[in-house]
């Protein structure tokens, strides 16, 4: 990412020729950018460290044991339905965290457990942590661009001033994106037992992963459906969040009345003794650790208090939004006397809401302050991680997008890149637009981050081939969440939390296949959407 951002910046000054007082201010709003981004970032992994200091996580996990001892149905509840809920409330890799740790504790060899674990890496990504990669990765993208500003005043995303609603185009495109995370997430939860059987069981069998189709379609459903009706009302913040939930809610439920369970005897992985040494890793994990004294209710009374809190300051007819945007408000206009500006909402933005969800969960679970220090220790230091890209990716982006107006007399570069792939590719370019999205996502590690660096081009793409741009745009999201399952960061992190070193290969070699169906499918409904339009 460094060498990225040289490059980008080599480029506009000495090719395009931009000022060098424009690249300097593209880049602080970069910076800016990027700082409320790990905002973000951090009140998600302060409020899953949080829980983990005080033992919630632990009863959370605990309550997953006895609903089916079928490794099949395990894998599907945990992965599948809590991985994409863990996804919702917090992203960037924290269902690595939480679902795969689970599933080693419920007797799943390691290896086996970040696969399931990184194959759901997908239909939830682009709603992850309250909606990031749509709310900064597309709007950062795409912010200020007047071919995008005369597209939404065309379709009259207008507010009650006259200007541009911001969060119109946000929630057309978050409705594109719901409805094909849908329609291909549905095959997700039957791949991934049918994968799980084939290179783990003991027969080598897809056969005996698809046996539980019944169970895998009604799990498929009692998320995606949620999920689509909440990204279609609430927005782009609740899609994942409440999906997991919900579906959670629904699964757990027809599984303790044995509904759609296989009736032939539970699936299970080999012996230890007949597994290869290589499936297991270095760290052992423990379920009966779970504090006494937390209940259920108590243990998920964080994750409800959040959700309740998101709902309240996002609804648009309620006063609290208003006021949460006006103030604790850092505004950063004309940097450097250019036209560029910036600003992060901190009581706004979701990074407001976790930290305070963190501080009533330190008071309702009555934890030590030593503890809530450990878990703000622990988070500061996975932020310090993660910034060292960040803060190079996000700056690129900008310089990337705001490189018009130079002495060279070119258009900016993603239109300079759109025209060239645009006359590569033609009419067919819905086919290939959610691979360069899950392309970005494996490079840099982050669907935000493909989405900050290609949505303009691919908005630009979809204008000068004649289609509604926001399709496009849509699919850009939709295989940048599908690129999470290869994408190398998440991997490696995944291994690294079970102790799983020097797997990370074989991981993708299984997870790549999904990936390419599920872009593959997504281009072609991509392709007939955008011609029927």
């Amino acid at each position: 990412m460094p060498m990225a951002y040289v490059t980008a910046a080599l480029l506009a000054l000495f090719v395009w020729e931009v000022p060098s007082v424009q690249v300097a201010a593209a880049s602080v709003k970069g910076l800016i950018t990027a700082g409320g981004l790990l905002y973000i970032i951090f009140g998600a992994i302060l409020l899953l460290n949080v829980m983990r200091e005080s033992g919630g996580l632990a009863v959370v996990r605990s309550g997953f044991v006895g609903l089916s001892p079928d490794r099949r149905i395990q894998a599907i509840i945990v992965a599948w339905l809590f991985g994409s809920f863990i996804e919702g409330a917090a992203g960037f890799g924290t269902p690595a965290a939480v679902a795969v740790p689970l599933l080693i504790g419920l007797g799943f060899p390691a290896l086996p457990a970040v696969v399931c674990g990184m194959i759901i890496q997908c239909t939830p990504v682009s709603f992850g942590a309250l909606g990031t990669p749509i709310v900064i990765g597309v709007s950062t993208g795409l912010d200020g661009d007047p071919h995008v500003l005369a597209c939404a005043r065309d379709m009259n995303m207008i507010d009650i001033n006259g200007n541009v609603d911001v969060r119109q185009i946000q929630l057309a495109i978050t409705a594109r994106v719901a409805l094909l995370h849908a329609m291909v997430g549905t095959m997700v939860p039957l791949l991934m037992v049918s994968i799980m059987t084939r290179f783990f069981g003991a027969n080598r069998s897809f056969r005996e992963g698809l046996r539980v189709w019944r169970f895998a379609i009604f799990a498929a459903f009692a998320m995606t459906i949620p999920y689509l009706i909440v990204a279609l009302t609430l927005g782009p913040e609740f899609p994942s969040l409440f999906g997991g939930l919900i579906g959670l809610g629904i699964v757990v439920t027809a599984c303790r009345f044995g509904l759609f369970l296989p009736s032939e005897p539970a699936w299970d992985f080999p012996p230890r003794k007949d597994c290869p040494s290589d499936w297991f890793g270095t760290v052992e994990i423990n379920l009966n650790d779970a504090p006494k004294k937390l209940s259920g209710v108590m243990a998920w009374a964080p994750y409800g208090l959040l959700a309740g809190c998101l709902v309240l300051t996002r609804l648009p007819q309620l006063p609290i939004r208003a006021f949460l945007e006006q103030h604790g408000k850092l505004d950063f206009q004309r940097i450097f006397g250019t036209s560029l500006g910036a600003d992060v909402k901190l009581l706004y933005l979701p990074g407001g809401v976790l930290i305070a969800v963190t501080l009533a969960t330190w008071l309702l679970h009555q934890m030590p302050a030593a503890a809530y220090v450990r878990a703000c220790r622990s988070s500061l230091q996975t932020i310090v991680k993660a910034s060292v890209a960040l803060i190079f990716t996000v700056p690129m982006v900008q310089v990337f997008i705001n490189s018009d107006g130079g002495a060279a007399n070119f258009e900016k570069m993603p239109i300079v890149l759109a025209t060239a792939v645009a006359e590569l590719t033609g009419q067919a370019w819905p086919l290939f637009s959610p691979w360069i999205g899950g392309l970005g996502a494996f490079v840099a590690g982050s669907n935000t981050v493909s989405n900050m660096m290609f949505s303009l081009f691919q908005f630009d793409v979809g204008q000068r081939i004649g289609v509604d741009p926001f399709w496009i745009v849509a699919l850009q999201a939709v295989g940048g969440a599908a690129g999470n399952t290869i994408c190398v960061h998440n991997v490696v992190a995944a291994s690294a939390v079970v102790g799983l070193v020097g797997r990370e290969g074989a991981i993708i070699r299984k997870t790549f296949p999904v990936f390419a169906c599920y872009a593959g499918l997504a281009g072609i409904l991509g392709l007939i959407v955008v011609n029927l339009l």
